[in-house]
């Protein structure tokens, strides 16, 4: 079984074939979906996802696209609103200077608010972080000082240098369909040499589609190909990454139940 730690299912792009998505994805071995949350007043329709397909999970946030947009949330009503059951996350949050689509200090007030939520709540955060490694690391080691906190570095894509101060935090760091990209040799070189208990894969769906889907519209199902590149990266069978990558996605999203088979295997 595979997972799909990251997607984004109650976007547009699924509205008209959102079940054919979800049984394409079953039928490839993906088991369980998280589907990410981009702006907090917006989480019913995420909530609404996760409520309708028993294999699909969600998390509660603000995008730092959107950080401006929704500059007043507390961690409160973050927290609130992980209590259903269906919520096995927050964020995704973090900082974006590629695009700056919100000021730089809303978006760092945003993820320090997101990451209170999940030292409260005792969930995983899940982070965004382009163009901004050495403010994303020195807020997540002052945060950490003030309280543990599980997190992962989603979709990543940054230099060698963060994904080392993530694992040196205790983080987790996820692939997406960039890892098969041609000119991806040195964010390769970087899956080669992380710890194996760290690594997770994911779609970030509808965008980045692997090879041989490239261009196209991405969907949970193709997490496939992401795996078969880590494998192969790493020297290891696809069997070994599927399995390595499912019980560290049930280790880091705790609050989600694993299939019968896979808890007692």
């Amino acid at each position: 079984m595979l997972i799909d730690s990251h997607c984004h299912l109650d976007f547009p792009d699924f509205a008209e074939e959102l079940d054919d998505v979800v049984a394409r994805a079953r039928a490839a071995g993906v088991g369980r979906m998280v589907t990410i949350c981009t702006r907090f007043r917006k989480f019913d329709q995420v909530k609404a996802v996760a409520e309708r397909f028993g294999d699909v999970y969600c998390s509660v946030g603000t995008h730092p696209h959107n950080a401006g947009a929704e500059p007043d949330v507390p961690a409160a009503d973050y927290i609130a609103a992980a209590a259903h059951p269906k919520v096995v996350a927050i964020g995704e949050a973090g900082l974006d200077y590629h695009y700056d689509k919100a000021p730089r200090d809303l978006q760092a007030q945003s993820f320090r608010t997101q990451i209170e939520a999940a030292r409260e709540t005792g969930l995983p955060l899940v982070i965004h972080s382009r163009e901004a490694e050495a403010d994303t690391a020195a807020i997540l080691r002052d945060e950490m000082g003030k309280g543990r906190f599980d997190a992962i570095l989603h979709c990543f894509s940054s230099r060698a240098e963060l994904a080392h101060a993530g694992i040196e935090l205790g983080l987790y760091v996820s692939f997406s369909g960039i890892l098969t990209f041609k000119r991806s040799e040195e964010l390769r070189e970087i899956a080669a040499a992380l710890p194996a208990d760290r690594l997770l894969v994911e779609t970030d769906a509808p965008y980045l589609a692997p090879v041989p889907y490239r261009g196209k519209r991405n969907e949970p199902s193709y997490v496939v190909e992401t795996a078969k590149i880590l494998a192969e990266t790493r020297g290891v069978s696809t069997d070994e990454i599927a399995r390595q990558t499912t019980e560290n996605v049930f280790r880091l999203f705790s609050k989600m139940p694993a299939p019968a088979e896979t808890a007692t295997a």
